[in-house]
C-alpha cells in the first residue's frame, strides 16, 4: 500500500459517497478525485473533506456528464495518467418512483443511469487497473437488485444487471491484483430516500451505512451489504417460492 491512498468517486455528491470521503480524509494521507454533476455542490464537499482531513488531503473535483461515453472514457483516462488509483468508487443513481416510470423517457433516464452509466465507467476504468495490476473497482448496486418487486421493478433491474456485471468482472480479475467488490446498500436515511423516510419507513444512518462500505472495500469483499443484516432478509427474499411472493405487497 502507498504511503498515500488515491481514491476517485464516480458520483460524489450521493450521500453514502460524500460519507465514505469523511471516512478516507480522516483516516489518513488521502488524494480523492471527487467527479460529479453538479459543480457547486461538489466544491462545497470537496471544501468541507479538505477542512476534514487537514494538510494530509488534498481534493480534485471534476464535472462530467455521466451519459456520454466520451466523456466517461476522459474521466478514466485523466485520472489515471494523473497517477495509481488505489479504489474507483462508482456511487451514483436515481431513485425514480416505479408509476413514473409508465412513461418510457422516465424508464429510459432509470436504466441508463442506474445500470449502464456505472458500468461503463467500471469497464472504462479496468483496462488501467488490469494494466497497473492493482486496485478495487466498488459499485454501489442496492439490495433492491435482488429480487424484482412491483414496487421498485425498473430500478430493482437495473441495481440487478449491477450485480451480474460486477460478478463477471469479479470472475474476469480472479487471482490478480485487483479487485471488484459490490456494495449493496438497504434502504438508508438519504436525500434519495426522503420520500420513504416521510412515508414512516425505517432506514438505515448514513453514517452507519458508509462505514460498513468502507470496511467492505478495505477488507476487498465479493458483496457487502450494508447494514449486514440486508444479508440474511434478501436470502429469505430471495428463496420465498412466487406463489407465497406475488401475494406479498412489497
Amino acid at each position: 500500500m502507498q504511503d498515500r491512498t488515491r481514491i476517485v468517486v464516480i458520483g460524489a455528491t450521493a450521500a453514502i459517497a460524500e460519507h465514505c470521503c469523511r471516512l478516507w480524509v480522516q483516516r489518513g494521507p488521502t488524494d480523492l478525485v471527487l467527479v460529479a454533476r453538479d459543480a457547486a455542490k461538489a466544491e462545497r464537499i470537496a471544501t468541507d473533506l479538505r477542512v476534514r482531513g487537514g494538510a494530509g488531503t488534498s481534493v480534485e473535483v471534476m464535472i462530467a456528464n455521466f451519459l456520454d461515453t466520451a466523456d466517461i472514457v476522459r474521466v478514466a483516462d485523466a485520472t489515471a495518467a494523473a497517477g495509481r488509483i488505489d479504489v474507483v468508487m462508482i456511487a451514483h443513481g436515481v431513485l425514480t418512483r416505479q408509476e413514473n416510470c409508465s412513461d418510457i423517457a422516465a424508464c429510459r433516464e432509470s436504466l441508463e443511469v442506474n445500470a449502464v452509466s456505472p458500468a461503463l465507467f467500471a469497464e472504462a476504468f479496468a483496462g488501467h487497473f488490469a494494466r497497473a495490476d492493482h486496485g478495487t473497482i466498488a459499485i454501489i448496486g442496492s439490495v433492491a437488485g435482488d429480487r424484482g418487486r412491483k414496487a421498485n421493478y425498473t430500478y430493482g433491474a437495473a441495481k440487478g444487471f449491477l450485480a451480474r456485471y460486477a460478478e463477471g468482472m469479479e470472475h474476469r480479475f480472479a487471482g490478480t491484483g485487483v479487485a471488484v467488490v459490490l456494495l449493496k446498500p438497504g434502504p438508508t436515511d438519504t436525500p434519495m430516500a426522503a420520500e420513504n423516510k416521510a412515508n414512516g419507513r425505517r432506514l438505515a444512518a448514513v453514517e452507519d451505512v458508509a462505514r460498513t462500505i468502507v470496511r467492505g472495500i478495505d477488507a476487498r469483499k465479493a458483496v457487502v451489504y450494508a447494514p449486514p443484516i440486508w444479508q440474511l432478509v434478501m436470502l429469505i427474499v430471495r428463496h420465498l417460492p412466487r406463489f407465497v411472493f406475488n401475494r406479498l405487497s412489497i
